[in-house]
C-alpha cells in the first residue's frame, strides 16, 4: 500500500468518527495520532485531508447532493458518504493530483471498507463530480 493510500484511509477513519460520534476535530486528530502514517509528509496529508473536509463539509455536501441523483446524503452508507466527501475535497483542493487517481483511490478504498457494490456507487458519483476540476481548468 502506498503511503498516500494509507493517509487517505486514516482520513476516512477520522471522518467516519467525526460523522458518527460528533467528536471535535481536534479530539479526533489527537485520538488518531498513533494511527497516522509514520512519515511526516503523509501524516500532514492525512490531517490536511481530514481538516479540509471538515471545514468545507457544507460546500462538499451541496456538491455531492447536486450530482448524487435520487440519493440523499443521510441515506448513503456512512463509509460511502465519507469516501465521497474525501475524494470530492481532494478534487477541489489538490489540483496537482490527477482526478482519475483520486477516483481510483476512492474506489479501491470503498471496495476495502464497504460493500461489494460501493466501488460502483462511489465511482458513479465521483465521475460526475470531476466536472468541477474540468470547469476550473477552463477558467
Amino acid at each position: 500500500m502506498s503511503s498516500r493510500r494509507e493517509a487517505r484511509e486514516c482520513s476516512l477513519q477520522m471522518l467516519y468518527t467525526f460523522d458518527s460520534c460528533k467528536i471535535s476535530v481536534d479530539s479526533i486528530c489527537e485520538f488518531f495520532n498513533e494511527n497516522l502514517p509514520k512519515v511526516e509528509v503523509y501524516r500532514k496529508f492525512a490531517k490536511d485531508l481530514f481538516r479540509g473536509v471538515c471545514v468545507k463539509k457544507g460546500k462538499i455536501d451541496l456538491l455531492i447532493q447536486k450530482y448524487a441523483e435520487n440519493w440523499e446524503l443521510e441515506r448513503m452508507a456512512v463509509v460511502d458518504r465519507n469516501i465521497i466527501r474525501l475524494a470530492a475535497y481532494e478534487i477541489i483542493a489538490t489540483p496537482d493530483t490527477p482526478v482519475n487517481v483520486i477516483i481510483d483511490e476512492a474506489i479501491e478504498i470503498a471496495k476495502k471498507y464497504s460493500t461489494i457494490d460501493s466501488g460502483k456507487f462511489v465511482n458513479g458519483i465521483l465521475d460526475k463530480l470531476k466536472v468541477i476540476r474540468i470547469q476550473e481548468n477552463l477558467k
